[in-house]
């Protein structure tokens, strides 16, 4: 790699520093941690309402019973969190983000198609949807008007992403004693009060079970994107099956337990219409006042890592910032955008998520198809060969952009099952529900891996 290529700037383990550089590659003296810090920095994110909601609209908006959404919240994270895990454990040994990464299959300028996806969607999509969900909490808990909690909220989380990789970290690991002692009162008190029996009759059947996989799948998938963002300061020598694992778990054990209470509390009557009001509702007062608190700090740790990623993916688009702060400028800037989306979102904030959830597994479902299956036909290829390709503004393949956006295109016209649009297949068959992500990701692996020979021969 050229100089330009390396990122340049002494920051090893400092934590109130502003982190140089961007998308560039870590070089070894730079390299610190160790892999068992993956754990907390993937479950503090996910101890957050965001999560629990997952579970809530299984049960009120796919009408599962309530062993229907347990069993469709497994599968849906168990897939969501295998490809995290197998996704991290390449970050040691590449070093760059994951988005960059993503050029191996996409080429420089084709992978502007899943980089700039996930710009928009990770810098200010998820950023909004949580702040969303931190700002209720907040009103609630102190009495503050939603606006103001906002303000406090988005300060919070932009200031804490725009220092970079190492706060993240720190800040993951102190949320977390604090998150998982809340949420833990909070499900024993959930789990009381619930009645799975009540919604026994729910008649969701085959396709609300898809669409709670598709949703369980879309939010514990939508940290693919980022997997590498946190492994690639890793050292060399670190066990990469070991980051990979506990990357994995971190996402699966969060995600599932808060989705599965987030079904039961789903079961338990209730008469307000704000949802983390409606969530903590029968909760003793102290239990409660500490939820809300959790809700607003674990909002806080995902979208420290939703602003800090969504500026790699920004970044790994190739525009060019001035070195040292280019990853904080792109922070400060998704930040501002997403606060005034969140402004939209804290009206009807259920319906929207729902949706949201969806469309994440839309383009994921075929970036992913895509990516594994150019890692697989490149098994054989060393990453000194593969790291050559990263920055190479030359390498540009037709086979990963045409086969994500063809598989994209089709499956969401076809499959989709949206309020806004149903698709014929989905509109013929309403009891499959939305099958978009699972077609759109088998769509894009087939395409790829039968492009011809001439993307065939782009595989060196």
């Amino acid at each position: 790699m050229t100089a330009g290529e390396v990122r340049e700037g002494d920051y090893g383990t400092k934590v109130v520093a502003v982190e140089p550089g961007g998308a560039e590659f870590i070089p070894p003296g730079e390299r610190h941690g160790r892999p068992l810090n993956l754990l907390w920095t993937w479950m503090s994110p996910n101890l957050e309402f965001a999560t629990v909601f997952v579970g809530v609209i299984s049960v009120l908006y796919f009408r599962q019973t309530f062993g229907e959404a347990i069993a469709a919240i497994v599968v849906g994270t168990a897939l969501g969190s295998l490809t995290h895990g197998v996704l991290s454990a390449r970050g040691p040994g590449m070093g760059v983000p994951q988005m960059v990464l993503s050029r191996i299959a996409f080429g420089f300028r084709g992978n502007a198609l899943p980089a700039g996806l996930n710009a928009v969607i990770a810098g200010i999509g998820w950023f909004a949807v949580n702040s969303v969900s931190g700002t209720l909490a907040l009103s609630v808990l102190t009495g503050m008007p939603a606006p103001l909690c906002l303000v406090i909220i988005v300060l919070v989380q932009v200031g804490i992403a725009f220092f970079g990789h190492n706060l993240v970290h720190v800040f993951e690991r102190w949320a977390l004693p604090l998150l998982a002692v809340a949420f833990l009162l909070a499900t024993i008190f959930t789990f009381t009060a619930a009645t799975p029996g009540a919604v026994a009759g729910n008649t969701g059947g085959v396709g609300g079970f898809l669409l709670t996989v598709g949703a369980a799948f879309g939010y514990a998938a939508g940290w693919n994107p980022y997997a590498t963002d946190y492994t690639r300061y890793l050292p060399t020598t670190a066990n990469a099956k070991r980051a990979g694992l506990f990357a994995g778990l971190g996402v699966f054990v969060s995600c599932t337990i808060l989705e599965i209470v987030g079904a039961a509390s789903a079961t338990i009557a209730t008469t307000q219409e704000n949802p983390t009001a409606a969530f903590t509702g029968h909760l003793p007062l102290f239990v409660a006042g500490l939820t809300l608190l959790a809700i607003a700090i674990g909002a806080i740790s995902a979208n420290v890592i939703n602003v800090y990623s969504g500026a790699m993916s920004f970044l790994a688009l190739g525009i060019e910032l001035p070195l040292t702060l280019r990853r904080a400028i792109v922070a400060g800037v998704f930040g501002v955008i997403g606060f005034v989306l969140a402004l939209t979102g804290l009206e009807d904030a259920g319906e929207k998520y729902e949706a949201f959830l969806l469309i994440i597994a839309y383009w994921i479902g075929p970036w992913l198809g895509v990516y594994l299956t150019d890692w697989y036909l490149r098994r054989r290829q060393d990453e000194a060969a593969l790291a050559g390709l990263l920055f190479d503004r030359t390498h540009n393949p037709w086979g990963g952009f045409a086969a994500m956006l063809i598989a994209m295109v089709a499956s969401i016209v076809l499959f989709c099952a949206q309020t806004l649009y149903t698709g014929p297949v989905a509109a013929a068959f309403p009891g499959i529900g939305d099958l978009t992500f699972e077609v759109g990701f088998v769509l894009a692996a087939v395409l790829y891996a039968l492009f011809g020979a001439k993307a065939r021969r782009q595989l060196v």
